[in-house]
């Protein structure tokens, strides 16, 4: 059953019972269904057709579950914009992108405002809440509905949605999920203990594929959801005791605010039944010292946005377990199985897997000819196919769940004309798992310059959680016989030399 499908036999089955909340509104699953037709039409009426790309720059709102619903209906594909990139981040996506549609949220406008019509259409785009001038609103863009019942859209093959992550490229990727591949990744998040009478605390961006897949598998089983329109602790925990929400996914470094929060300012949050963690290695500490505050074990499992594969174990640490249906192996860098307790690069084959990686209308790079997808990272099978997370094999920075090209944080570091050349890269932190360090070549005429005036500036072209938060300036960049950065090399220069860093040398910023 496609998660469309879905969606319609909750509204026949069950019409009056609630979606989800989000402040003070409630949305049943009778109004989420029609609020989708009505999206449907007016993207139809508006001439978007199946395979043309729809741009949703939104967070939580409920807007943005009508709209991905209402592209699914009609074969649209649903591309979901990153709320915190700025406009030379956002800029090239959309390029490649090239959608017929814009749907975005009146206080993400200054990060398009100087969009051209060669991107998006001038009379192409909606703004949901205030909007402003030169753009058209919300409502406008509904008035096009024209009360036709749509037929749901039969190709389930197709790309449904296009979900970005960063390659050690540096080039964004555009993961494909089709109509058929949503449903398998609802299906799969069916072991993570979702009960149809659960209440969930939905505090998950829907513009990853985290919040995505979760919100599907609640309409999929009927549940009911309290959707938060960003992360907060304190209001986490103020809609868990207001609603007596008994099941929470979150990332790790969202479970260790929420922990601080509860130690600071306890609410009643007995109701917790299930809390699950994902996105990120979560610190064994962070599990050990949960249930001591909320009274119910903090589980931890392994996803990635091209697929979900395990389920949680019941063990402390690094550790997840294959779920059921799902083919798994771990192979050496020669491609041979490995036995037993070594380690080896997990591979996952299943209907649960993405397409591949879209470059275009009728362009998608499939993930491997044989159909394993290579996960990159390495992990150590144990007993009863439990799955220890040993480490990356990629290069990419992992932090508070969100990937980070190191290659992209470099390239804007030497757009500076001070800047000769730099490497970024990853340090530990026990809270949100990585930092972002990196490590700068000044050129000669770099007298005047400080280095935190050189990370200020690479704040108006990266999103504030790609900024290096630690910065040295050193006097070659490690690399190896090929030209390539040698990035296991890099963490040592934060120590090396006699001089330790001054202020304006190690420039860090809040988490």
């Amino acid at each position: 059953m496609t998660p469309i499908e879905a969606l319609d036999v909750q509204a026949r089955i069950r019409p009056k019972h609630i979606a989800y909340i989000s402040g003070h509104e409630i949305w049943t699953y009778s109004r989420l269904a029609r609020e989708a037709e009505r999206v449907a039409q007016a993207l139809g009426a508006r001439g978007v057709r199946h395979g043309d790309r729809v741009a949703l720059h939104m967070p939580n709102v409920p807007e943005l579950a009508a709209c991905y619903y209402g592209c699914l209906k009609i074969g649209a594909t649903a591309c979901p914009l990153n709320i915190r990139l700025k406009f030379p981040e956002l800029r090239p996506l959309l390029i490649r992108l090239r959608p017929s549609l814009y749907i975005g949220y009146g206080q993400l406008y200054s990060h398009v405002a100087d969009l051209g019509p060669e991107i998006v259409a001038a009379d192409s785009r909606f703004i949901v809440g205030d909007c402003v001038d030169g753009w058209r609103s919300w409502p406008e863009f509904l008035e096009a509905a024209n009360g036709e019942v749509l037929p749901n859209v039969t190709d389930i093959n197709s790309p449904a949605v296009l979900l970005t992550t960063s390659g050690t490229t540096g080039m964004v990727k555009f993961v494909v999920h089709t109509l058929a591949t949503l449903s398998a990744m609802a299906d799969m998040w069916a072991h993570l203990g979702l009960q149809s009478d659960d209440v969930v605390l939905h505090c998950l961006p829907m513009m990853h594929s985290s919040g995505l897949y979760t919100f599907m598998a609640c309409v999929n089983s009927g549940i009911r959801m309290v959707l938060l329109e960003r992360f907060d602790a304190d209001v986490v925990l103020d809609e868990i005791e207001s609603h007596c929400c008994n099941w929470l996914m979150g990332l790790p470094f969202m479970f260790a605010a929420v922990l601080e929060r509860q130690r600071t300012s306890p609410r009643r949050v007995e109701s917790l039944r299930q809390c699950v963690t994902a996105g990120d290695v979560c610190p064994a500490e962070l599990q050990q010292e949960f249930p001591h505050v909320f009274g119910v074990p903090l589980r931890s499992f392994w996803a990635s946005t091209e697929t979900v594969a395990t389920t949680y174990s019941a063990r402390f640490g690094a550790v997840c377990r294959i779920a059921p249906g799902v083919q798994a192996r771990l192979i050496d860098d020669d491609d041979i199985e490995v036995p037993r307790g070594e380690v080896g690069e997990l591979l996952v084959r299943g209907p649960n897997v993405t397409l591949g990686y879209w470059n275009g209308p009728g362009r998608i790079d499939a993930v491997a000819a044989d159909g394993w997808f290579r996960t990159g990272d390495l992990m150590r099978r144990g007993e009863r196919d439990d799955l220890w997370f040993v480490g990356r094999k990629k290069d990419l920075i992992i932090r508070g769940g969100s990937n980070i090209s190191p290659v992209e944080v470099e390239n804007v570091l030497k757009t500076h004309s001070k800047v000769r050349d730099a490497a970024a890269f990853g340090v530990p932190d026990p809270v949100l798992g990585q930092r972002v360090a990196a490590v700068v070549v000044l050129s000669d005429d770099a007298t005047g310059i400080t280095l935190n005036e050189l990370r200020v500036s690479t704040m108006a072209k990266l999103a504030d959680y790609k900024v290096p938060e630690i910065l040295k300036a050193v006097s070659s960049i490690p690399r190896n016989a090929l030209g390539k950065v040698d990035r296991r090399s890099l963490p040592a220069l934060l120590l090396c030399g006699s001089v330790e860093p001054t202020d304006d040398d190690l420039a860090r910023i809040g988490g």
